[in-house]
């Protein structure tokens, strides 16, 4: 797959994107982005939906924000959290795309099914 010519990267901006992916590299971040592709949140309202702590999703939110993932913003005593980066849920989408294909070709190949046309 080839790098598109319009996106030069510095040492510099190869970091940004490295923090990026570090930030959407655990399991809960995940979960939280995914509730929050739905609508903006409070950590209260999110923590209803994903589950653990108080103290741990905050943690989670703090990594999104600090990476430009998530914005926040005060509403009387609540902070709501949003999708900062328009661009997040095609990149997630994308790769959720390629892991259920993965998934379909494991399946395929343990119950002995041809591959079907087009994929890899």
């Amino acid at each position: 797959m080839a790098i598109h010519a319009h996106l030069p990267l510095t040492d510099a901006g190869c970091e940004e994107v490295a923090v990026r992916f570090r930030a959407l590299s655990e399991p809960m971040r995940l979960k939280i982005l995914r509730r929050l592709f739905r609508s903006e949140a409070s950590v209260g309202e999110i923590l209803d939906e994903v589950g653990g702590t108080q103290a741990n999703v905050s943690k989670h939110l703090a990594v999104l924000h600090g990476s430009a993932l998530v914005d926040r913003r005060k509403d009387g005593t609540r902070t709501v959290y949003s999708i900062a980066d328009p661009t997040l849920l095609k990149i997630c989408s994308i790769v959720c795309e390629g892991v259920e294909r993965g998934a379909r070709d494991k399946a395929d190949a343990i119950l002995g099914r041809p591959r079907r046309g087009g994929r890899r």
